[in-house]
């Protein structure tokens, strides 16, 4: 797999320049992940298109080889042989690396009864257990032990059941839904996610021989129905992965701190709505076309952004956590104050003390609140990346700062943006890789 940065360790950018011009929106990190996963259920050949070439999609393709699956990548199209799948040990190294390896967790016990894998990795955002996870396939009749960081499941018949979760999980729904796939009987579950990230990863699993059902009013209730089939009925399948919300929401946000007029192409533009009414609550006119899959975003030349007083993220449709800190990082340059309530996950601010260092003006609360307060500008300085989504804030912030930002350990950022230098630079930022 190709990546945009090479074996480049640092970004570079010198701030001041507005953006202007069209950027297409890469297929979806968070929706390919546990679409590979499923894979595994598929005694077949799957072709995925439009998967983004990141390293996290590299690090869940060798813990699909590791599982006796046989891939090949054709640019943006990945093949998937997963007939002769035989191992059920997951390799640490890769584990550890990535979260999203858990979802595997569901798929190989839903293909070969047991699992033995390592506690997941990957992430620095703060707690983010997986009891969940574990209650859900636990529901269905897998037995698990825990000894230290391992966890070793097993199951002679996965039944279906009803399963109530009592917080909307994506990886625990995710993960469910991948063991109940070949459960025998039906699984219902309640208050399962509402992200697109779910509903995508049903409907491929529909089209290759599953029975799950999702009303019309799914967002409301969160119900999902899952009738069990025999292994042998799932077929392969191609399928197109969605576009990513979370990239197009990151240059979004880009185009309103450092001004300019950007138009995202390929873009989902509805599961974006809470994000562009927030843009234009701040200012900026923001168009979108659905048929065209289309985001045109415009700032005023000669002004700022405002701050709105409070955002808070929540689970689909609202406001994602994912984007915290790109939002943060453009309220660092509006005008007002703004207050973010993170409800989401613990500890996801590690990008503030960075944005200090350039001149922001933000107040942590505590682990859930941090109180921004606008100033003119920004000033370039090199700075670090802690984690993916903070890493893509820095580069935001060093569009919109004065003079030269350099951020370091871009290691992060790579694991969910395939080309985020080119993609910026193809609106006009100056911007570059570096070693």
């Amino acid at each position: 797999m190709a990546y945009g940065s090479g074996g480049s360790s640092a970004i570079c950018m010198e701030g001041g320049n507005r953006l202007t011009g069209t950027v297409q929106i890469q297929g979806s990190k968070n929706a390919a992940l546990p679409i590979l996963a499923a894979s595994v259920l598929i005694p077949d050949e799957c072709v995925l298109k439009n998967v983004p070439c990141i390293t996290d999609i590299d690090c869940m393709g060798n813990l699909l080889k590791s599982t006796g699956a046989v891939l090949d990548w054709q640019e943006h199209t990945l093949l998937i042989d997963a007939e002769n799948i035989r191992e059920y040990r997951l390799p640490a190294r890769y584990v550890s690396a990535m979260r999203s390896s858990v979802v595997l967790m569901g798929a190989l016990l839903g293909r070969v009864g047991e699992v033995l894998v390592d506690y997941p990795g990957g992430c620095v955002i703060g707690k983010r257990p997986i009891d969940l996870h574990l209650f859900g396939l636990e529901k269905l009749g897998a037995q698990i032990w825990t000894d230290k960081n391992r966890i070793h499941a097993y199951a002679d018949e996965l039944k279906g059941t009803t399963i109530s979760f009592p917080f909307p999980s994506v990886g625990a729904t995710q993960n469910t839904i991948l063991a109940a796939v070949t459960a025998r009987g039906t699984t219902v579950i309640q208050n399962a996610a509402r992200e697109p990230e779910v509903t995508t990863l049903c409907d491929f699993l529909n089209k290759a021989g599953a029975r799950i059902e999702i009303g019309y009013d799914f967002i409301a209730t969160g119900k999902i129905v899952i009738h069990g089939v025999e292994v042998s009925a799932l077929h392969g399948v191609t399928y197109e992965i969605i576009p990513d919300r979370i990239v197009a929401g990151t240059y979004l946000f880009a185009a309103l701190g450092a001004g300019g007029s950007i138009t995202l192409e390929n873009a989902p533009v509805g599961q974006l709505r809470s994000v562009c009414a927030l843009a234009r609550r701040m200012g900026a006119v923001v168009e979108s076309d659905e048929g065209q899959n289309q985001i045109a975003v415009r700032t005023d030349k000669y002004g700022r952004m405002k701050n709105v007083a409070f955002v808070e993220t929540g689970v689909y449709p609202e406001f994602p956590t994912d984007l915290q800190s790109p939002l943060l990082a453009c309220a660092c340059v509006s005008e007002g104050e703004l207050t973010i309530e993170e409800r989401i996950f613990s500890s996801r601010f590690k990008v503030v003390e960075e944005l200090v260092r350039m001149g922001a003006d933000i107040e942590v609360l505590n682990n859930k609140r941090v109180h921004v307060r606008g100033v003119e500008r920004l000033l370039g300085r090199s700075v670090i990346a802690k984690e993916l989504r903070g890493g893509a804030a820095l580069v935001i912030a060093g569009l919109a700062a004065e003079g030269i930002t350099t951020v370091t350990d871009i290691g992060f950022i790579k694991r969910g943006y395939q080309d985020i230098v080119g993609d910026l630079k193809g609106l006009g930022a100056r911007i570059s890789y570096v070693d």
